[in-house]
């Protein structure tokens, strides 16, 4: 019986009890007749009291007798009043009370709490993220466990509903299903209710039916639980922080501990229960009973290694146009193989984010999906059980961010991470566009962070380098940004890591830990120095950080935390930052606005700024500020002290402008970080493809033209690059016309005379053979994605495939232990520890 009825029952038993003293106290005054119609009610109720009973417990249930026996005593006594013979009533009387106490017994000991758990998967595919809670409900004597899956829709671009889907009839054979149309919620008023999806009406793809939104939901129920249809690697993205039902669950459930960071402050600490994920407790059970493969697939699989291909909707969404030749390339490398088998399986919701977000692209899609399905080389998995099939794979390729990755992990099966920009093998210098990635728009050329999190060092301060040490034990998670120097000392600064580096040319001198108030990647977006002080510029980190080198002290400034970075075109952006006597000075993305933050003495404020063109960047030329258009052509000079503004039409003919990783064409960001030389600032294209010469005095604006040739495109995904150039000066180098200039596209550095447009081109040296002797292969790769080996170009999908993996060779306990500390109840007990952490609650409730 459910605790509701119980209480019912027991409630009732208290009425009986007052209405027993009412009769003896009429009977006792002689009225007989009110002494008989309150026997009525009695035996009226005890016969409703033994119809609940026989509904919940079963006919032969004990209290049914001793109900019965309280029936037939009450119509004696009944009797006894109506004839009107005393002598009888009084003995009649006390045996019906004893039977009273007998049946309030025998309800609180013999019937026991029975609780009712509803489940309502909307999607098959994501039905292991409840299974291990339902089965141990299933299993409990005490509960009634219901499985009801609810329909959903696509949804149209503009919003609306269109197509409804149903999968009742997906769910392995062993799970009881309920007709979410044949179970009336508010008849039942379950005691606890379990659900996967938090978006309620927020999701832009997809939507359960509104009925099944958790602000309905919860008017049903005295518990609503959310527990996430993914699991994490170790990262969560900004979009899981704020959803719908957080706010009507009584309980989230979450990973471990460390994600509570992850979710909105407001959220009440004691909904955030840190139980694990019954994800991995499916995938744990189906890899230890691995099931038997379709007939079609074992005979495809047979005598080969399969690798698991997950295609996820973020790889689409953040470039669709990568992802897509990322495929065809994938594709190519296996479709000649016969040693190896390509199981494909996408996201289950990639087709309707194709038609809901990126129409466009949808029939190249389709094109490669009918590629991959007649060829046959391979196999295309639209099961709805993604755990079966892991337990068939023996490896993982494709994106990082996603769950998949981590049931993967969690079970010890080698995970390689593909880079959606790599569509090509490798060529043989193709590994520099790897290891020279960090622009140099600082003055401490003696150092270099690579990939890895790996330092070296230029001994002569000549750009030629040597390897100096590893930075981090992750052997990903761009850890860091550039090297520093103030006052005679380097200091490696943050970009996802929350602590700064002071190194020598021996290695890492001491760590200087900042405090930790973020779990999530980008936390920094770079760093200046301004006399003794580093500064660090936050991206996601809600403060900026100054560091005191002289006295070692770390100090944070969170006003205005909010406004560094901001979403524009669907990417979230921030400006550029310089300092200049004592201020620093940080633009922000499409307002005309800068933050300018007094070192000295940590005082920010925010100046609007009335000029024509939305700020993108901002430079200093040792006396004023430059403030370079994130759209269109517009430069403004502008004079912090006099608030004197100038303002420079930038365009040439012809100038345009692209994005170099996304591919579109745009108005936006063309000049990059500019060098100053005498009456002249040149600018190098951003995203634009000329570089202008700008006179300061006459605002003449002419086209220049390097002295060398510079390719217009990245040379291919091993140099992913987001600028085309920078310029920069020589240490020492400021009154004649000597600069450095940074060519992205194919990382070439020239030393320019922008006198009389001479140049030479300078080497950037890194032993090959140094470089690939450090290559991680498989290590812990960072914090959000915990044990991998990432494609490059040491280390090739092809070269997967061959198992000439550079580096570390996969060790599968390593990855257990590594996965093991990101995941309460990582032994496969999560579900068990949710159902009875949930029903302890129904007992206090």
């Amino acid at each position: 019986m459910k605790k509701a009825q119980k209480k019912q029952a027991e409630d009732f038993i208290k009425e009986l009890e007052q209405v027993h003293n009412e009769i003896k106290q009429v009977m006792e005054n002689g009225e007989s007749a009110v002494a008989l119609e309150l026997l009525g009610r009695c035996q009226q109720g005890v016969i409703e009291l033994g119809e609940l009973i026989e509904s919940t417990e079963g006919e032969g249930f004990i209290t049914i007798s001793i109900l019965e026996n309280y029936c037939e005593t009450a119509y004696q006594l009944y009797e006894e009043i109506r004839q009107e013979q005393s002598e009888g009533v009084g003995c009649l009387y006390e045996k019906l009370r004893d039977i009273l106490i007998q049946i309030k017994a025998s309800v609180h000991n013999d019937i026991e709490n029975h609780f009712e758990a509803v489940f309502l998967p909307y999607k098959a595919s994501m039905w292991d993220s409840l299974e291990s809670v339902w089965k141990t409900a299933a299993e409990d004597p005490k509960c009634d466990a219901y499985v009801i899956p609810i329909p959903y829709y696509d949804k149209n671009p503009d919003g609306s509903f269109r197509q409804e889907h149903y999968e009742g009839n997906l769910f392995p054979e062993y799970v009881d299903i309920t007709r979410y149309d044949a179970f009336d919620f508010e008849e039942h008023q379950p005691d606890m209710i379990y659900i996967h999806n938090p978006y309620d009406e927020c999701n832009a793809v997809t939507s359960v039916h509104p009925y099944f939104y958790s602000s309905n939901l919860k008017q049903f129920t005295k518990l609503l639980v959310y527990i996430p249809y993914y699991s994490t690697t170790g990262g969560m993205s900004e979009g899981q922080r704020e959803c719908p039902a957080y706010y009507n669950a009584d309980y989230i459930i979450i990973q471990e501990e460390k994600y509570r960071k992850f979710f909105d402050s407001a959220l009440p600490q004691e909904k955030l229960l840190a139980l694990g994920s019954p994800k991995f407790d499916r995938v744990i059970h189906a890899c230890n009973n691995p099931p038997e493969p379709p007939e079609e697939w074992k005979r495809k699989m047979e005598g080969k290694k399969v690798y698991f291909y997950n295609t996820s909707l973020g790889g689409m969404l953040s470039n669709t146009a990568a992802f897509l030749r990322k495929m065809e390339y994938v594709f190519r490398c296996f479709a000649n193989r016969t040693d190896v088998c390509l199981l494909w399986r996408p996201h289950p919701l990639l087709e309707s984010t194709f038609d809901s977000m990126r129409e466009d692209y949808k029939p190249v899609f389709e094109a490669l999906k009918r590629y991959f399905i007649v060829s046959g080389f391979g196999i295309y998995d639209d099961t709805a059980d993604i755990t079966n099939t892991i337990a068939l794979c023996d490896a993982y390729i494709g994106d990082a961010g996603t769950s998949v990755t981590s049931l993967f992990g969690i079970v010890g099966k080698p995970v390689f991470i593909l880079d959606n920009n790599i569509n090509s093998a490798p060529e043989e210098d193709d590994w520099r566009g790897e290891v020279i990635k960090v622009p140099f728009i600082c003055d401490n050329h003696g150092w270099m962070i690579t990939q890895g999190n790996k330092l070296y060092y230029s001994p002569e301060n000549n750009f030629q380098y040597k390897y100096c040490c590893d930075l981090s034990d992750y052997a990903g998670g761009n850890y860091y940004s550039a090297v520093i120097g103030i006052n005679g000392k380097n200091y490696v600064c943050p970009l996802n890591a929350q602590h700064i580096l002071e190194v020598s040319e021996k290695g890492i001198k001491r760590r200087i830990n900042l405090e930790r108030l973020l779990e999530q990647t980008e936390a920094f977006c770079g760093a200046i120095s301004c006399g003794k002080y580093l500064c660090l510029i936050p991206y996601n980190y809600p403060a900026i950080v100054r560091y005191d080198t002289e006295k070692d002290e770390v100090a944070y400034f969170s006003e205005y935390k909010d406004i560094f970075a901001r979403m524009g075109q669907g990417e979230r952006r921030v400006g550029s930052c310089c300092v200049q006597n004592g201020y620093l000075y940080i633009s922000l993305l499409f307002e005309n606005q800068v933050v300018v933050f007094h070192v000295e003495t940590g005082m920010i404020q925010v100046r609007c700024l009335n000029v024509n063109s939305v700020c993108g960047g901002i430079v200093s030329d040792g006396e004023e500020l430059w403030l370079l258009p994130y759209s269109g052509s517009t430069i403004t000079r502008w004079n912090p002290k006099s608030g004197e503004m100038q303002e420079y039409d930038g365009w040439i003919e012809n100038l345009k402008c692209k994005h170099p990783v996304l591919g579109y064409e745009c108005v936006d960001r063309p000049f990059g970080s500019p060098a100053f030389y005498r009456e002249y600032v040149f600018f190098p294209p951003y995203w634009g493809n000329k570089y202008i010469r700008l006179n300061k005095i006459t605002r003449e604006v002419t086209e220049w033209i390097p002295p060398f040739i510079q390719p217009e495109t990245p040379k291919n995904g091993y140099y992913l690059s987001w600028a085309n150039s920078y310029f920069f000066i020589a240490k020492g180098e400021t009154e004649n016309g000597i600069r450095y200039l940074f060519s992205n596209f194919d990382r070439k550095l020239y030393e320019v005379n922008l006198e009389t447009n001479e140049y030479k081109e300078i080497e950037i040296g890194f032993s090959r053979d140094e470089v690939e002797q450090k290559e991680s292969g498989f290590l812990e790769n960072s914090e959000w994605q915990q044990y991998a080996c990432e494609e490059n170009a040491f280390n090739s999908l092809t070269d997967f495939l061959d198992g000439n993996v550079r580096g570390n060779a996969f060790d599968r306990e390593r990855q257990i232990k590594a996965y093991g500390t990101i995941a309460a109840n990582h032994d496969g007990t999560s579900g068990e520890k949710i159902y009875k952490y949930m029903s302890e609650q129904l007992g206090d409730r």
